[in-house]
């Protein structure tokens, strides 16, 4: 079984290449970057484009409402928003390093 980016514990095995061309600088801070983290370039580089991937894919949502629920949800989307004392006393704080 191929285990996934980021199941540390479980034997990766890898059956598919992926190969791309990079500028010199780009590779240079990609090497950077690995090693700062310990990793090859390799392991890091398909690690991020992973996270990239799953994020890309995570962000699409669909929902499907029937009319009278659509127009609830845009009712509600157009409505101003509620007041909220916890969060105004957040954003109105001042910051410890301001």
């Amino acid at each position: 079984m191929c285990a996934s980016v980021g199941e540390g514990s479980v034997s990766q095995t890898r059956d598919v290449t992926i190969n791309i061309r990079a500028k010199q600088h780009q590779r240079d801070l990609i090497d950077h970057a690995a090693e700062v983290q310990g990793k090859s370039r390799s392991e890091f580089m398909l690690e991020s484009a992973y996270q990239k991937a799953q994020n890309v894919l995570l962000d699409q949502s669909f929902f499907g409402l029937d009319e009278l629920k659509f127009k609830q949800f845009v009712a509600l989307l157009d409505a101003p928003p509620t007041r909220d004392e916890k969060l105004h006393a957040l954003l109105t704080t001042k910051a410890p390093w301001d």
